[in-house]
């Protein structure tokens, strides 16, 4: 396992972080996993109050080990490894006052079991209403700050479902010292974002690119082929972590099983190698073939029905060229059904107006292409992961 510098946090941090969204089978199942990548040389473990059970699956681990934070958590034997200390992150959604972050903060802290908390994340910055909630003096950053004041809380940071241009603007308030954000080989949309962050000196945290990077785990036989002789995540891993810039990446197992294929790429951060580049460019070329390719300029937005074309169309283009049909089918039966966590209508909205048209510099005819990925990938909506618990 290699580890990386968090930014202007100074934490040093494996490259693979384990996110716990996804082992909330039971306590027990929680606890397996947490050992697992304890004994992989994972050293960062990141939460969330809106998880169902797992800041308390993960605080009832912390106590069953004995750990506390007055100098940071040191893991005992058998765990320790290359990596001995454990630094943990919660993620806490933004609120419209400081009293309320205030109380979520304490409501956190107790689930698990600690005084201080190494990293505090504000969850989902995805609206402009909650950049204002941020950027307000008497806002949820007072209590953020207070609690930091008191050490109950080191370093503060937010996570973002949000567009390219709010992510912008919330880097650019300076309130943080590290971002959690959507960035991978098959959405690089945010990359500007990422430049920017590391500029400013900030950690930089890649959400689920495994999961909600393509549904990596189980990729369609197309894509596997076209990443011969690796594997796809392998080759999004690698993708990422050549990039200096980049801190670590979460791995969001539902069991240990889960947390086994990071081994052969955890200690690969040297600049991609003759082989990985030319697997990326047969990627690229292989998108580049297909007819009507939306390239991706967000020209065509703002929609009048607020219908999310450049994403629509992204998920087409990874259907077309790499048969992700689940992936396409699971991201696109989010819109309408997830909120500002996913916003966008669902492209049989469109009413044919022909307002996005002349703005498409690809002169795509934009309507028939909603319709027909519409047709392609529409489906029953399916319950967010804690929610089925």
């Amino acid at each position: 396992m290699k580890y990386r510098r968090f930014g202007k946090t100074n934490l040093h941090l494996s490259v693979f972080s384990l996110g716990t969204m996804r082992y909330l089978q039971s306590a027990q199942n929680a606890e397996a996993t947490l050992e697992r990548a304890f004994e992989l040389g994972i050293n960062h473990v990141e939460t969330a109050q809106g998880y169902g059970n797992s800041e308390v699956y993960l605080g009832q681990m912390i106590q069953a080990l004995g750990l506390t934070m007055e100098d940071g958590c040191y893991l005992p034997e058998p765990y320790q490894g290359e990596a001995k200390r454990l630094y943990l992150t919660t993620k806490i959604t933004p609120k419209p006052d400081a009293q309320a972050m205030a109380e979520a903060i304490d409501l956190s802290l107790d689930r698990l079991g600690l005084e201080t908390l190494d990293c505090l994340a504000i969850h989902g910055l995805n609206t402009p209403e909650h950049l204002e909630w941020v950027k307000d003096p008497h806002g949820c950053m007072q209590a953020i700050q207070v609690a930091k004041a008191a050490n109950r809380i080191r370093h503060v940071g937010f996570s973002t479902h949000g567009s390219l241009e709010l992510i912008l603007a919330a880097l650019e308030t300076d309130l943080f010292e590290f971002v959690n954000l959507h960035y991978n080989f098959f959405f690089q949309r945010n990359a500007p974002a990422v430049e920017l962050a590391s500029r400013k000196g900030m950690g930089i945290f890649i959400i689920s690119p495994a999961d909600k990077g393509g549904l990596l785990y189980t990729p369609p036989e197309r894509l596997k082929a076209l990443c011969q002789p690796l594997d796809p995540l392998h080759v999004n891993a690698r993708f990422l972590l050549s990039q200096p810039e980049v801190t670590t990446l979460s791995v969001g197992a539902a069991k240990p099983e889960e947390l086994d294929w990071p081994l052969g790429i955890a200690d690969q951060i040297h600049p991609l190698t003759d082989p990985e580049r030319q697997i990326i460019d047969r990627l690229q070329i292989q998108a580049q073939s297909l007819p009507d390719l939306c390239q991706q300029c967000y020209a065509c937005l703002p929609c009048p029905e607020d219908i999310n074309i450049p994403e629509i169309l992204r998920l087409r283009n990874v259907t077309l060229a790499y048969d992700m049909h689940e992936f396409g089918r699971y991201r696109y039966r989010m819109f309408e059904n997830a909120g500002h966590w996913f916003p966008g209508r669902r492209g049989n909205r469109c009413t044919d107006c022909g307002d996005c048209l002349p703005r498409c510099p690809e002169q795509l005819n934009i309507p028939q292409l909603l319709q027909d990925t519409h047709t392609r990938l529409q489906g029953q909506p399916r319950p967010r992961l804690w929610e089925s618990i």
